[in-house]
């Protein structure tokens, strides 16, 4: 009888309310059925713009104009990725100043090692650098009277009035900023599902880029035939990026620096981007107040140091970095700045 006892108590310990809360998982506030997870911060990417210079004529015939194809393309994979949200992707501005800063020329877009040295720079994990292989039509003979035919291209005019699908090529790659090794490689292939004498037609309320001006983002644009094979193209690009998310390392980037000065509210530091800083990086502040000496050898083996404060790099260039106070004050020339951020 008692043990019949002792087995009833305990089965209505393990089924009380009590006993399942204390064994159901934590939920976060706002949260329906999903478990709070620990996430490291997402990958970062740079999108460098495509080369496009074995489409140069053939886009030139289809679109009317030497219009910019790679940064269109790049434009295009980065709202793809940013909507997607498995990475970080760094925005345009900040690569455009990096550029100028570092005279990154438009035929350096599309070599690893290059580009790769602007990344650490930007301080992402990996970039991805890609080219324009097709962009044109999938007829082979247009029987042209009257103006030059190209690899894929479609003529403004002088051509046969044979109706042809829009076909454009892409590949990307996945490249490491340290060892320049390829880590991913992509390829999107699209095809528009309607056919047409012009491969700008289609679209009603399209009528060119003008100015040399390029969305191809645009929904006027994306309603063409060509407009259609591209974001097909990019569609299957993006995607083959995104799988790739695994093969990508986060970095970790530590860097120590000092206070070269202190002018009123900014604090200014002695390490910038070459470092590995990048604006938006926040680092503590201390101030040395003793240091251990080995008494064999006198040799510093360790310093003590007390917290100063919190500062945020708010402008850099590769041997400085200019900073505002977050938390803390009393910041002297000489303090000890550091930071481990991924």
């Amino acid at each position: 009888m008692k043990k019949f006892v002792w087995f009833v108590l305990i089965l209505w310990a393990l089924l009380s309310p009590e006993a399942l809360m204390q064994s159901q998982p934590a939920f976060g506030a706002g949260q329906s059925g999903t478990p709070q997870q620990t996430q490291g911060r997402k990958k970062r990417l740079a999108v460098f713009d495509f080369d496009y210079a074995t489409v140069t004529a053939a886009s030139s015939q289809v679109l009317g104009a030497n219009v910019d194809l790679g940064k269109g393309i790049s434009d295009l994979l980065v709202k793809h990725l940013v909507q997607d949200g498995t990475y970080s992707i760094i925005e345009r501005k900040a690569m455009d100043k990096i550029m100028q800063e570092q005279n990154f020329s438009n035929s350096d877009r599309a070599n690893p090692n290059s580009a790769a040295r602007l990344g650490k720079l930007l301080g992402v994990d990996a970039i991805i650098v890609g080219s324009i292989t097709q962009f044109g039509n999938d007829t082979k003979n247009t029987n042209v009277g009257g103006g030059g035919g190209g690899f894929g291209g479609f003529g403004l005019g002088g051509f046969s009035h044979k109706k042809s699908k829009a076909i454009v090529s892409i590949d990307a790659r996945i490249v490491d900023i340290d060892t320049a090794e390829i880590l991913g490689v992509a390829e999107g292939k699209g095809e528009s599902s309607r056919e047409s004498t012009s491969l700008t037609g289609g679209g009603s309320n399209w009528h060119g880029f003008g100015a040399g001006a390029v969305d191809f983002g645009s929904a006027d644009f994306a309603e063409t035939i060509i407009g259609e094979a591209v974001n097909n193209a990019v569609k299957q690009l993006s995607a083959g990026v995104i799988a790739d998310n695994g093969k990508l390392q986060t970095r970790t980037i530590s860097v120590q620096g000092l206070v070269a000065a202190v002018e009123g509210g900014q604090i200014v530091l002695n390490v910038g981007s070459k470092a590995g800083l990048k604006v938006g990086d926040q680092l503590s502040v201390e101030r040395v107040t003793k240091e251990i000496k080995d008494p064999a050898t006198g040799k510093v083996i360790r310093r003590l140091a007390s917290p100063i404060g919190v500062v945020k790099v708010t402008d850099v260039d590769d041997a400085s970095a200019v900073c505002a106070v977050v938390v803390g004050a009393g910041f002297q020339v000489g303090d000890a700045v550091k930071t481990a951020t991924q």
